[in-house]
């Protein structure tokens, strides 16, 4: 059901506040430039830090902008099992087609209670779901056989794997085969796990560069690897430097460069070292884009 190039958007904010308009263009933008999917309130989209009523708001305003043009597939986890399930429904009430559910960060839960976790979202909520593995953020690593357990329960169709591991991406499509969509976590590894058997990517890269992204997924699915894996390269710079610091910082200081939206984030986020910043600044530069 998701596959290709899925935008992990950023949250623009004005001055303190979600700025709703700015993400409605964003998302014109991106449905302009051939994305496949749009993924609001996520990582990148500082879903930590935005109320309740915010990210309820983030929701709204996506999927109606949308209408129904491209796919939606909306962050809705937390580290409460009975929070992810308020907020999934919120989603599928209004019209997502799918949600992100990240595994639970602080709490440290066994693997049995990541398959409560996400089994009783499954069982409460009829929508589809993209699970998400990012043991970095969260402190812990959901394993394959915890995937498997969960890839029979019917609308558990997606993974969005980002622990960084080759081997444990592979492992999973052994053990699900078709029971699981695999999608990358990470730019840099996108062509690696669409090489095993995954189907696209949950990007930051593309937050700035939308069609290249959908490029480098679409060449590989229609079967032109050879140009899947130029553009890769190509790009490679650009994804390594839009995690010069802490994800969402560089990526909103790329769109402040290209004048989409202001580089705004919410502590205990804050903005680019001068040096990074400056690092960040040339290689959008050298890569031909417009930057101010």
């Amino acid at each position: 059901m998701f596959k290709g190039s899925c935008v992990a958007l950023v949250t623009p904010f004005k001055e303190g506040s979600v700025d709703y308009d700015k993400i409605k263009e964003l998302v014109n933008w991106h449905i302009e430039e051939g994305t496949d999917c749009i993924v609001p309130c996520g990582c990148t989209g500082e879903a930590a830090t935005l109320t309740h009523d915010e990210h309820k708001k983030v929701i709204k305003t996506v999927i109606k902008e949308v209408d129904g043009r491209v796919k939606v597939m909306v962050g809705t986890g937390s580290n409460s099992t009975q929070e992810t399930v308020e907020l999934t429904e919120y989603a599928r009430k209004k019209g997502a087609d799918g949600a992100l559910i990240i595994t639970p960060y602080y709490n440290k839960p066994t693997q049995q209670g990541l398959y409560r976790h996400y089994s009783t979202v499954a069982e409460k909520v009829d929508v589809p779901i993209c699970l998400y593995n990012v043991p970095s953020r969260t402190g812990r690593n959901m394993l394959p056989q915890t995937v498997k357990r969960l890839s029979e329960i019917p609308n558990i169709v997606a993974l969005k794997e980002a622990s960084g591991d080759v081997c444990q991406a592979a492992e999973i499509i052994r053990l699900c085969g078709d029971d699981i969509t695999l999608l990358s976590g990470e730019d840099s590894l996108t062509y690696s796990l669409m090489a095993l058997g995954g189907k696209g990517v949950v990007s930051v890269l593309a937050n700035v560069v939308p069609g290249a992204v959908n490029d480098i997924c679409s060449s590989y699915l229609k079967g032109d690897i050879k140009n899947s894996l130029k553009l890769h390269y190509k790009w490679l710079p650009l994804m390594d430097a839009l995690f010069v610091e802490t994800n969402p910082a560089p990526v909103k200081e790329a769109l402040g460069m290209m004048g989409r939206i202001k580089p705004e984030l919410r502590l205990p986020l804050v903005n680019l070292e001068d040096s990074n910043r400056m690092h960040l600044k040339k290689v959008m530069h050298d890569m031909g884009l417009e930057v101010v």
